[in-house]
């Protein structure tokens, strides 16, 4: 029973964040009279930059793990 309690809390986290950031993308297009494309060109160049630093880290950290057994072989 707690388990379930733990996933609906998480998924309502999830959904009322979502929200948020969609109300946050508005009131900047509605209020601020920012232009769509210029609120997609962001978006997607944020899109682009945390992929970019998920690959580069899960490079890296491979990159760790196979020197540290390379290394456990030789020593």
């Amino acid at each position: 029973m707690a388990g379930l309690r733990s996933v609906r809390r998480y998924y309502r986290t999830l959904v009322l964040s979502i929200l948020a950031l969609g109300a946050l993308i508005y009131v900047a297009v509605d209020q601020f009279d920012i232009p769509w494309q210029s609120m997609r060109e962001l978006i997607l160049l944020t899109l682009l930059t945390a992929a970019v630093v998920i690959l580069a880290a899960a490079f890296f950290a491979g990159l760790w793990l196979g020197l540290r057994k390379l290394l456990q072989r030789f020593f």
